[in-house]
């Protein structure tokens, strides 16, 4: 099924990965928002437990492994067509994470990785609704 116009919402995780009063940000290679910066994250695949899907997704878009502390939101993205109809449709899963291992690189369907500190994210083009999961999730950590 396509990721476009879909028949039903499809389900994803995303890791919020804060150390050190900075998160980790990725910049999207693939729509929607192509160029815009987001958490790290990503599908689930059939068959694969969110939390597989959720280290599988970090680490295949920035090098890193993580623990996941727990989880911190859920999420809905609906994002509509000029005309109204649903273009996109997502259920995320955001997860609290620390860094346990690895090199930071960007890969997969990330364009670039870095940290940000709160104050920085403001400069940034972020994804829609991703501010304010990043605050709630600075505010509890």
């Amino acid at each position: 099924m396509s990721r476009r116009y879909p028949d039903r919402p499809f389900l994803g995780v995303g890791a919020l990965i804060i150390a050190d009063g900075r998160i980790l940000m990725c910049r999207r290679g693939k729509p929607p928002y192509v160029g815009y910066w987001s958490i790290p994250g990503g599908l689930v695949e059939l068959g694969e437990p969110v939390v597989d899907a959720l280290h599988r997704e970090v680490r295949e878009e920035t090098g890193l492994e993580v623990t996941v502390i727990r989880l911190s939101e859920i999420y809905e993205r609906i994002i509509e067509d000029d005309e109204g109809r649903t273009e996109y449709h997502f259920v995320l899963l955001d997860y609290l994470c620390r860094v346990e291992s690895g090199t930071l690189k960007a890969g997969d369907d990330a364009a670039d990785v870095r940290w940000f500190t709160r104050a920085e994210l403001a400069s940034l083009e972020v994804t829609p609704g991703t501010l304010p999961v990043i605050e709630r999730a600075f505010i509890t950590t």
